[in-house]
């Protein structure tokens, strides 16, 4: 049986890199519509993009999907998702998966599969996805977020740096070519209960997200369990930059001609 749940779309104008980024347009339709797409393949029962901006708003009820303003000053989409739950008055149990306004390319299927796994286990509030490494240049990478799991498939930490360390492997000089099905890198695709996101948002900022730059390890360091599902492959990387815009433009663009 399938699992209900719905998708909430944050979107902020404001960004540092590419400002107004969720209206630029891709393969003739602005980016934010893409997102909303990728929801409706992958059967939410509710799509909401969730934005600062009445430019925003304007642009996606034309485009015939709902969208409410939310506050400017929040610090996370997951905030913003909070938000949204409680206006909307969702039951602590309704699953919402946080789909990121700039992530045109993001297969239904994850979406699908994070929202089901949280719903199929009952130890924690919260699930993401990842998927094994297998250049080892990403494990040093340190835009390529690692993760390491338990022997249930629960997160025990989430780094920047090369986690585990492979004390036979990483000497000097470091050797980078070997394959190692223990490397995880982490989906930033999350589901959570509404009712874990009101504990959340009560919850203080942590000395671990401050050092990282990773909000999930606030949920770590308050003693709460995160549920990773391991997907085939590491979907393509969202839009922070002209580039990123090219280079998704190109590839939906590919896709468009392939179905004609």
């Amino acid at each position: 049986m399938s699992t209900p749940f719905k998708v909430v779309i944050p979107a902020r104008f404001g960004s540092t890199r590419l400002h107004g980024k969720p209206l630029l347009l891709i393969a003739g339709k602005p980016m934010i519509s893409h997102v909303c797409e990728r929801a409706e393949e992958a059967n939410a029962e509710e799509i909401i993009v969730a934005t600062d901006d009445e430019r925003i708003l304007n642009v996606v009820s034309d485009l015939g999907f709902q969208a409410i303003l939310t506050h400017e000053n929040h610090e996370s989409g997951t905030e913003r998702l909070a938000e949204v739950a409680e206006k909307f008055g969702w039951s602590d149990d309704t699953i919402i998966v946080n789909l990121q306004g700039d992530e045109p390319l993001l297969p239904a299927d994850y979406i699908r599969q994070v929202a089901h796994a949280l719903a199929n286990q009952n130890q924690a509030g919260i699930s993401t996805l990842a998927a094994r490494i297998h250049d080892t240049d990403e494990i040093f990478n340190s835009n390529a977020v690692k993760v390491v799991l338990d022997k249930k498939g629960y997160a025990l930490y989430f780094s920047r740096a090369p986690i585990p360390w492979n004390r036979s492997k990483f000497t000097v000089p470091l050797t980078l070519s070997f394959h190692d099905e223990n490397y995880l890198r982490h989906i930033g695709l999350y589901a959570y209960t509404a009712g874990f996101l009101k504990t959340y948002c009560a919850w203080e900022n942590s000395p671990l997200e401050k050092i990282e730059a990773l909000e999930q390890l606030r949920i770590l360091w308050h003693g709460e369990k995160i549920l990773v599902q391991i997907v085939e492959k590491t979907p393509p990387a969202g839009v922070d930059t002209i580039e990123d815009l090219q280079r998704v433009e190109a590839i939906l663009k590919n896709k468009i001609n392939l179905n004609v």
